[in-house]
């Protein structure tokens, strides 16, 4: 079984094959009305030779102008890339178009230019408990911004990939970095996850390679997009739980993690969006939000963690509030590796 995050990712040759072809429509005719000179490849498909980059962008610019509805469905394939030996992973024509756009972002996931910075999770008391996991560049010279990485990586088909890939570098990470004991906060995207049992096998073969403890780990949803499909998300949290991992929901109170959905998969930790920290405690409206979600994963044990903690009087309205865990700029900014001591920067 072959998925997008276990595919090979090579860079696109210099010289090679373009092939094109639609499920529906036969693309020889408009083809031809636009002049473009190619091959039959396959049934509904066609094939171009081009001899250098700036050849097979001007193809690509040339295929855009057929009619948009064609443009939808069409595939494409760039033959070296992505190829492996008896697999063609063929590519959505708009999925090559954003590789092409965006060579930059494709080298940074091939290569896996990126590494995990640690920002500290502290208890009620203080304590440092664990740490979150955070992508960042491993080169100041290939700089990006992790929110636009995956959101470039979504357009050109890529983000599972570099999400399975992001995940591995994390929990290797951890291992360097942490003793045994502390949590490991690591996001994932449900959506890259099309099948958990064989899906995860990855990140269970990282930690049991590394000797470490599924039980020291908590992986948290991370989703840009609703999830239209909550089976397939209770099937990943059972997979996780029944080797010992904790599972959170991210950013509650914001966008799509809403209560609702934090009581319908009744995570393990709940993450209180930032937009509802900040300022809390001079704020009726949040305070109540707070103590609701606060109450409502008590129903089911969940605990509760607040994101994104800049002031003391927030983090104290939310610890009288019933909030197990805080992170923030206040405990701590995310580094390359924690201090050896665990001592906190910015709270005596």
């Amino acid at each position: 079984m072959t998925c997008s995050s276990c595919s090979i990712i090579l860079p696109i040759k210099d010289q090679g094959l373009l092939k094109i072809r639609h499920p529906r429509v036969s693309l020889s005719p408009a083809l031809d009305g636009l002049g473009m000179l190619s091959q039959q490849c396959c049934e509904n498909g066609r094939v171009f030779r081009y001899n250098s980059r700036s050849e097979l962008e001007q193809l690509v610019n040339g295929l855009a102008r057929l009619p948009h509805e064609w443009l939808l469905h069409m595939e494409a394939l760039v033959t070296g890339m992505y190829h492996v030996e008896g697999y063609e992973d063929w590519l959505l024509f708009s999925q090559l178009q954003v590789r092409l756009q965006h060579p930059e972002i494709v080298n940074i996931i091939c290569d896996k230019s990126f590494s995990s910075h640690l920002q500290p999770i502290v208890d009620h008391k203080l304590n440092i408990i664990g740490f979150e996991f955070l992508l960042r560049p491993s080169h100041s010279e290939r700089p990006f911004q992790p929110f636009r990485l995956f959101e470039i990586a979504r357009e050109a088909g890529l983000h599972a990939h570099l999400d399975r890939s992001a995940r591995i570098s994390a929990i290797e990470k951890s291992a360097a970095c942490l003793p045994a004991g502390i949590k490991r906060f690591i996001n994932f995207l449900p959506s890259t996850i099309y099948n958990p049992v064989y899906c995860l096998n990855h990140t269970f073969e990282t930690i049991d390679r590394l000797s470490m403890n599924t039980e020291d780990f908590v992986f948290e949803v991370v989703e840009t997009e609703e999830i239209d499909d909550l089976s397939i998300l209770h099937q990943i949290f059972e997979k996780y739980r029944t080797r010992g991992v904790s599972v959170a929901l991210d950013d509650v109170g914001a966008g799509y993690s809403t209560t609702e959905l934090m009581n319908c998969l009744q995570p393990d930790y709940v993450k209180i969006d930032r937009s509802l920290i900040n300022g809390c405690h001079r704020s009726s409206d949040q305070k109540r939000q707070i103590t609701g979600i606060v109450e409502s994963a008590s129903r089911f044990g969940g605990l509760v963690l607040a994101e994104g903690v800049e002031q003391m009087e927030d983090f104290e309205f939310c610890r009288e509030a019933g909030v197990s865990l805080a992170q923030g700029y206040l405990f701590g900014k995310p580094e390359p590796c924690p201090p050896s001591n665990f001592v906190l920067s910015r709270v005596v």
